[in-house]
C-alpha cells in the first residue's frame, strides 16, 4: 500500500524510482519494511554526516522541540540555536568569512550568494564551470553547466558564461564586468573532479585582479567529508562567499551562505530585505546543525577520513573499476557504462548494500558514506560490492 500511494500521490523525479519502503534507520544502516537491513554507502547523497539517528543530534533536537519551534520569520528574533551555529561557523572559517545567512537548502544558498555578489559589485556577469551542478532552483540551474538539464526551462538568467574546470585559458573570461565566479571546490555531478595544478588559486588571483567575488560551492564536500571542514582548505585559498548545505544538519533540510560583515550588510538596505526566508534558521534544524558541528569536532572524525579513504582504495581493486575518483569519503568508481552501474547498484541492494550514481556522469558509482562509518563496515560493504562486480 505504501509503495502504491508513493507512486500515486507523491511527485516523482524519474519514471523509475525504486520505491524502497523504509522502516527506520540507525547508524550506518537503513532498515526496510521487508525486515532486511542495508548498509548505507550513500548517506542520503552526502547529507547524513553522522549517519542515521545519531543520539547527539536527536538529543539536541528534542531539547529544542520542548522549548519552541518556528516563532518568527528569519532575522527578526534572536534564537539560541541559529546564533550558536553562525558563531561556530565563524570560529571554524578563516577571515573574512564571519557572517552566515541560514536558509533552507543548498540551492537557496546559491541563489542568495548570486544576489549578494550582484549587490556588492553592481555587476551582472556570472562565470561558472561547464558540467557544474549547483542545484535546481531557477538561479542555481542558470549557473549549472549541463545543458541537457537546462534546455527545457530556458530562458534562464542572462549574462552567465562558462569556462572549463581546470583550464587556465578560460580565466580570460573573468573581467571587470564580472560580479562573481561560482565554482564547486570539487565538481560533484561531473565525476568528483578536484582542482589541479593550483587552478583554484589562479582563479582566486584573477578574481582579485578584476574585483570579482569568488563563490565556492561546498554543498557536497563540506563538513569534514574530505578530511578538512571544507575542501577549499586543501587549496590555501579563501572564497568571498561560501555556500553550504547537505551534510550541515545530518539529514535535516538546511543551507547557508557566509561572507564578510561588510558584504552581508548590503542585503539590509537599498532594498531592505535583500534576501528573506520564512523558515531559514529554523531553531529545530539549527539544533541538528549545531550537534553535527560539535560531534564532527568532538569525535575527531576528520582525522579518520584519510585512513578510511585508504581502506576503500586498498579494497576496491577490480578489472571492472576503470578509475577511482574523488577525495576523502567523496568517492566515485568509474565503470564502463551506465548500464553496468545500474546493474551493480541493483545487485548490491539485493545483497544489503546501498549504492547510487552521479547526476551527469552516470557511469560512475557513488560512494559517500556517513563520516562515522567504521572500518569494519567499510570492509563489509566493499566485499559485497566486489561480489556484485563479479556477478553482473
Amino acid at each position: 500500500m505504501l509503495k502504491k500511494d508513493f507512486y500515486k500521490y507523491q511527485a516523482q523525479t524519474t519514471p523509475f524510482s525504486s520505491g524502497f519502503e523504509v522502516d527506520y534507520a540507525k547508524g550506518s544502516y537503513i532498515y526496510g519494511k521487508n525486515g532486511k537491513k542495508y548498509l548505507d554507502f550513500v548517506a542520503g547523497v552526502s547529507a547524513n554526516t553522522l549517519g542515521h539517528s545519531h543520539p547527539a543530534v536527536i538529543e539536541k533536537i528534542t531539547e529544542q522541540l520542548q522549548k519552541h519551534m518556528h516563532v518568527m520569520v528569519y532575522g527578526e528574533y534572536a534564537q539560541e540555536m541559529p546564533v550558536k551555529v553562525c558563531k561556530k561557523l565563524a570560529e571554524i572559517l578563516p577571515a573574512p568569512l564571519e557572517v552566515t545567512y541560514l536558509v533552507n537548502s543548498g540551492a537557496e544558498a546559491i541563489d542568495g550568494a548570486l544576489k549578494l555578489a550582484k549587490r556588492v559589485t553592481g555587476r551582472s556577469k556570472i562565470v561558472s564551470a561547464k558540467n557544474s551542478y549547483h542545484g535546481n532552483t531557477h538561479g542555481a540551474l542558470s549557473v549549472s553547466g549541463n545543458e541537457s538539464f537546462k534546455q527545457a526551462f530556458r530562458p534562464l538568467l542572462p549574462d552567465v558564461h562558462f569556462i572549463e574546470f581546470n583550464n587556465f585559458e578560460g580565466l580570460e573570461k573573468i573581467d571587470k564586468h564580472t560580479a562573481a565566479v561560482i565554482l564547486e571546490s570539487i565538481q560533484g555531478a561531473a565525476g568528483f573532479i578536484s582542482s589541479q595544478n593550483q587552478w583554484l588559486k589562479k582563479v582566486r588571483e584573477k578574481c582579485d585582479e578584476t574585483g570579482t567575488l569568488l563563490i565556492l560551492d561546498e554543498i557536497q564536500p563540506g563538513f569534514g567529508r574530505t578530511g578538512k571542514w571544507f575542501a577549499f582548505m586543501h587549496e590555501e585559498i579563501v572564497p568571498d562567499i561560501l555556500c553550504m548545505g547537505k551534510g550541515m544538519a545530518s539529514g535535516l533540510p538546511i543551507g547557508a551562505f557566509t561572507a564578510s560583515t561588510a558584504h552581508m550588510k548590503t542585503l539590509e538596505k537599498n532594498p531592505k530585505l535583500g534576501h528573506i526566508t520564512t523558515f531559514g534558521g529554523n531553531p529545530v534544524i539549527a539544533a541538528a546543525a549545531l550537534a553535527t558541528l560539535e560531534q564532527v569536532e568532538e569525535l575527531n572524525l576528520m582525522s579518520e577520513i584519510s585512513e578510511k579513504e585508504s581502506l576503500f582504495r586498498e579494497l576496491l581493486i577490480h578489472p571492472k573499476i576503470k578509475s577511482f575518483r574523488g577525495r576523502g569519503l567523496m568517492i566515485g568508481l568509474e565503470l564502463e557504462s551506465e548500464v553496468l552501474v545500474q546493474k551493480v547498484a541493483a545487485k548490491a541492494m539485493e545483497k544489503g548494500l546501498i549504492l547510487f550514481w552521479l547526476l551527469y556522469e552516470t557511469h560512475i558509482l557513488r560512494i559517500t558514506p556517513p563520516l562515522t562509518i567504521s572500518l569494519e563496515e567499510i570492509r563489509e560493504g566493499c566485499e559485497i560490492l566486489l561480489n556484485c562486480l563479479e556477478e553482473v
